[in-house]
């Protein structure tokens, strides 16, 4: 019962807002609110509680002879699924409450909390999904949910635009999610999670018993099996670079920053971007069946989260640098993912939910005191004027930024370099890299805000936010720290993924990173009252939008120019319009015998007969 009331109260908060209180902007809001809380409370009850899975028949149909696809309803309550229930509900009811406050007035507020309580009943139908076919469904649903939120304000052609492309980029990344789906229920004949290994167990079974009878067609077979399942594994992944914004699909998260601010939170810590590594993670059985792809994922992680950190040095909008630093550390899960250590992965997503909810919260607090200024360098000196914010933040910062021993992050990030030391020195090195640039790029932020001397008049008259906006900063501020220390860890029974590094001092390394990260930014930011580094490369975000745009136009537009003349001159022009042309000069022709004269009708019959007598005899 319980994991049926933590999925459904959404989405029956949903409902009644948008077909009842919809004109009552203060009761939708707590009706989102109440849902969400008592999705929470269920969740810590799962989380305490034993596993459970339950499940009912929904789809159950014949394909072909002898082909049949059965597809329960169910859900799927174990270790991952509750970690995971507890993020998103913990950080989910934090951003409702603050959205009391951030969104108070907003002529769009009902409409706002009813699509938030629709995005959280989609997020959680991902996460307690015991088959693809109920996640591919759930997640085509938050697909469009967070579209609804990304474009809240659709008013603004900005945040129109945003949203189409966060739902076509992500269309993009479903189809191979689809095939990938399609070729697993192909080889196996299920979709279900808890059957498909002992579906692979029996097919290597008897690929190896074949070896002892025909070791040759044994072989062919293994191949084609490992091409398959390398196949299906690569198709899966497209679903998880699309959702959790992996290079090359990766530039719509960045825009999704036109959403109201409380979105980027959930969009960014605990729901969408979150899920593709989750859906890694939860397939994870399939992945040692195909090392290719393993590598293909682990490169790709760890390529996204090395030039979007190079991306974040060079970004001025507040929003824009913690949008960038997302992907960067989504890129560091994804490729624990692919080096074999999802423990690590869903440590590093634990803990990332709560500080990075922290930052986006803590950012919307700033643009809220600064009257809706987002332009790092219009603000300046808010340390005096923003406390609670200030110090929030910082945290937050520091945990991001992986302050060694001290906070959350330092702890999951240094799984994923423990992992990346024991399989690939050069993603090791990246990783590393990566982590000076978090460090150097988050000082520079920090420093920009709260540091100087207002840099505007929306400096100087910033305020503190409202009760409601900053308690729930404090809250977060707090697993930021501890949910790092080994105590948590072992209480969650997360794997840290602390392959054999050999020699390498994986901590001190990390430690020096960081360093070194604060160090630079400090001696290049401090007491600046602009940006004295202008690289466009980096500020143009490596000109992924100009090179997507022009694709556009040399595939897309080409072929709807090609198409619209087609459509114009061919179709409609000579097919349609001459048609027409051709039956009115018929009868233009044709009107001319119709003169209403006997005897000019029968001279017409006479010359008639002459001309077939004629034709006859010849």
């Amino acid at each position: 019962m319980l994991p049926w009331l933590v999925l459904l109260a959404p989405l029956v908060a949903a409902g009644v807002i948008l077909l009842v209180t919809r004109g009552s902007r203060a009761l939708s809001a707590w009706i989102s609110v109440g849902a969400v809380a008592v999705s929470f409370v269920a969740s810590v009850a799962l989380f305490l509680g034993p596993d459970l899975r339950s499940s009912v028949d929904w789809l159950r149909f014949d394909v072909l002879e002898g082909i049949s696809l059965a597809v329960p309803f169910g859900v799927t309550v174990d270790s991952l699924s509750k970690t995971m229930l507890l993020v998103v509900t913990g950080v989910g009811l934090l951003v409702h409450v603050y959205s009391l406050g951030y969104m108070h007035g907003d002529r769009g507020e009902a409409r706002y909390f009813a699509c938030l309580s629709l995005f959280m009943f989609s997020m959680l139908g991902i996460v307690l999904a015991d088959n693809f076919v109920m996640m591919f469904i759930f997640w085509e649903l938050v697909g469009a949910s967070s579209y609804l939120l990304i474009g809240h304000w659709f008013e603004r052609p900005s945040a129109a635009e945003a949203s189409k492309k966060a739902f076509l980029m992500n269309r993009i990344g479903d189809f191979g999610f689809m095939f990938g789906i399609l070729l697993i229920w192909g080889m196996f004949g299920t979709v279900v999670f808890a059957d498909l290994p002992g579906g692979i167990e029996r097919l290597i079974g008897g690929v190896d018993a074949m070896r002892l009878t025909d070791p040759v067609q044994a072989a062919t077979l293994s191949k084609r099996l490992t091409s398959f399942l390398t196949l299906a594994v690569l198709g899966i992944f497209c679903g998880a670079v699309g959702k959790s914004a992996q290079m090359p699909l990766h530039t719509w998260l960045p825009d999704a920053m036109e959403g109201p601010t409380p979105v980027s939170a959930l969009i960014h810590a605990a729901t969408m971007v979150a899920a593709g590594v989750y859906m890694l993670v939860r397939v994870s059985f399939l992945l040692p069946f195909a090392p290719s792809a393993m590598t293909v994922i682990a490169w790709v992680g760890i390529i996204t989260a090395f030039v979007a950190a190079l991306m974040a040095v060079q970004q001025d909008d507040i929003k824009r640098v913690l949008a960038y630093s997302t992907l960067s550390q989504l890129g560091y899960m994804v490729s624990a993912v692919g080096l074999a250590a999802s423990g690590a992965a869903m440590f590093h997503l634990f803990t990332h939910a709560f500080f990075k909810a922290l930052l986006f919260l803590a950012a919307g607090s700033i643009i809220h005191g600064m009257h809706h200024e987002q332009d790092i360098w219009q603000m300046g000196g808010l340390k005096n004027k923003q406390v609670i914010t200030f110090f929030t933040f910082l945290v937050g910062a520091l945990a991001l930024a992986g302050l060694p021993y001290l906070t959350s992050g330092f702890y999951s990030k240094d799984a994923i370099l423990y992992a990346a030391a024991g399989k690939s020195i050069p993603i090791f090195v990246l990783g590393l890299i990566t982590a000076f640039l978090t460090a150097f790029y988050m000082t520079r932020l920090f420093l920009a805000v709260f540091f100087g001397k207002p840099r505007s008049e929306k400096a100087k008259t910033a305020h503190e936010s409202p009760l409601v906006m900053w308690l729930p900063l404090v809250i977060l501020a707090v697993p930021s720290v501890i949910f790092g220390f080994p105590f948590i860890t072992s209480a969650f029974q997360l794997d840290a993924g602390h392959h054999e590094a050999g020699a390498i001092p994986v901590p001190m390394l990390a430690a020096l990173a960081f360093l070194l990260g604060v160090g630079n930014g400090l001696w290049i930011y401090a007491r600046r009252e602009h940006d004295p580094i202008r690289i466009s490369l980096l500020a143009r975000k490596f000109y992924f939008d100009e090179i997507y745009a022009g694709l556009v136009r040399v595939t897309q537009d080409l072929a709807a120019r090609i198409a619209g003349f087609l459509d114009r001159y061919l179709i409609d022009g000579l097919l349609v319009r001459g048609a027409s042309a051709l039956t009115f000069g018929a009868g233009f022709v044709l009107r001319f015998f119709q003169v209403g004269s006997a005897q000019s009708y029968a001279m017409v019959f006479a010359l008639g007969a002459v001309l077939l007598l004629w034709v006859a005899l010849r």
